[in-house]
């Protein structure tokens, strides 16, 4: 599969049979999650027919088809239905993360920039406006917006400048707020979020949503946004902004348009899309590479426990609790009787707050704080590896994906002069795993789906001898 671009260096210290294992699972469920293979069982052109997931689409005389998308894992949607429509594609453009490789033989592909939005990301928008605008009754629209395109494909609202922008999204970012509550605030920002690019379309087109899920729930929503009714609403933006005490570090312009909540910025509602023929499609369920990650471990003979993939809140505490899980499995067989593996999804997060002892500059991301927290918590405890992934292959601002951690990573730490314990203290852990040697690189996965966490355990081991009296 080859999705972890540093293996051996992962596999050179501590417990190289355990870790390569959980390296195992993890790349299966990155596999399970492919999107573009999900296309292929989806999508069939048949004549003049296209039959989207058991629904037949007849194009109109002289109909067309155009392509619009954004996000991390909109890449390998656009590439299936290049290769399956070519030239039958008048016009299309999509926006993927600086580093994605690749082009497509119909449909143009830009970059722009991710967690934070630039002027890409403003000219992706204007791009697909511009293009939608062509669009005539009896043509298709085939919609592939994906996780990321909060960032990578913006509009402001009238008297919010992109630099406003990217401050909010930063603030939102570092507050501990869940997808849920960000993407609240962030839709209410933007002129083509919460379905306004998709009221845009005339009556009497198509428009076939193909996305991933990469949040709780699968709420389309909170995962194809531009193109599909919304359900929040400016009193939903405002009650993230009061639970998080964010309003005074918000941009001037960004507060007053949020407190001033125009009508006509409230985002669309079902009503308002049913002049189109909409056809949503959920390529890959958020869970995907948990449950892909369970398969292999029940072929490889280890009892997977699947906790839960609607894990959300800080990363060092599920982290924690889960290695807690994991000891109790190693001495005791229960709740799951070693060798095994638990699995756990979802949307954790990282609350960044100030100390003076810290200083400005920070590098880190929820699955790398996680395998840091673990690494602490399993300080001189055998037979227990465990890795923290976001599926895109980029945890929070950084290019590298997660981390990985066992009884020996507290120890290769110090060895290395790094202090883990107060890496973690100030969210700046990045430079820690590179020096310790336990982050983990993949690139560009290629899908989207919700973070993975895996703590592998080894067959049973002996209860520490007890404290003499």
């Amino acid at each position: 599969m080859g999705y972890v671009k540093n293996r051996a260096t992962l596999l050179a210290t501590g417990a190289a049979a355990l870790r390569e294992v959980v390296l195992d699972l993890a790349e299966a469920g990155l596999a399970a999650a492919d999107p573009e293979q999900a296309v292929y069982r989806v999508l069939r052109s048949e004549g003049e027919h296209v039959r989207v997931a058991g629904r037949t689409i007849e194009l109109a005389r002289g109909g067309s088809i155009f392509v619009v998308g954004a996000g991390k894992a909109t890449y390998p949607i656009a590439k299936a239905l290049d290769a399956m429509l070519g030239a039958r594609i008048a016009r299309g453009a999509i926006t993927c993360k600086y580093g994605q490789p690749g082009t497509l033989d119909h449909i143009d592909v830009q970059l722009a920039s991710h967690p934070l939005p630039d002027a890409a990301s403003v000219a992706a928008a204007a791009r697909a406006v511009r293009m939608l605008d062509d669009v005539r009754p009896g043509d298709l629209v085939f919609a592939c917006f994906t996780g990321g395109s909060s960032a990578l494909f913006v509009s402001p609202v009238e008297g919010v400048t992109l630099a406003d922008l990217a401050a909010t999204y930063r603030t939102l970012l570092n507050s501990g707020a869940d997808i849920f509550e960000i993407n609240a605030v962030r839709k209410h920002l933007s002129t083509v979020k919460g379905g306004r690019l998709a009221r845009r379309l005339p009556a009497g087109c198509s428009l076939v949503n193909l996305t991933v899920s990469d949040v709780i729930g699968d709420r389309l929503d909170y995962i194809t946004d531009p193109t599909v009714p919304d359900t929040s609403s400016f009193a939903d933006a405002w009650a993230t902004l009061d639970k998080y005490r964010l309003w005074a570090r918000l941009p001037e312009p960004v507060a007053a348009y949020l407190r001033r909540a125009p009508p006509q910025g409230e985002t669309v509602r079902a009503a308002e899309l049913a002049h189109l023929e909409r056809t949503d499609v959920l390529l890959v369920k958020g869970d995907a590479a948990c449950r892909g990650a369970a398969a292999a471990a029940r072929e490889r003979g280890l009892q997977p426990l699947l906790l839960s993939t609607f894990f959300d809140g800080e990363s060092s505490a599920l982290a924690r609790n889960l290695i807690a899980v994991a000891k109790q499995a190693a001495f005791s067989g229960e709740p799951a009787a070693p060798p095994c593996v638990l699995i756990a999804g979802g949307e954790t997060t990282v609350t960044v707050g100030t100390s003076a002892a810290c200083g400005e500059a920070a590098s880190g991301g929820p699955n790398q704080e996680f395998a840091v927290a673990a690494a602490l918590a399993l300080s001189e405890t055998p037979g227990i590896v465990a890795l923290g992934i976001d599926t895109d292959g980029t945890d929070g601002p950084t290019r590298y994906a997660g981390a990985i951690a066992d009884g020996q990573t507290l120890a290769i730490a110090r060895r290395n002069g790094v202090d883990l314990q107060a890496a973690l203290a100030c969210h700046d852990v990045t430079p820690a795993l590179l020096r310790a040697g336990h982050i983990v690189e993949t690139g560009a996965t290629g899908t989207n789906v919700n973070d993975l966490k895996l703590v592998a355990v080894a067959p049973r081991l002996r209860q520490p001898d007890s404290p003499s009296q």
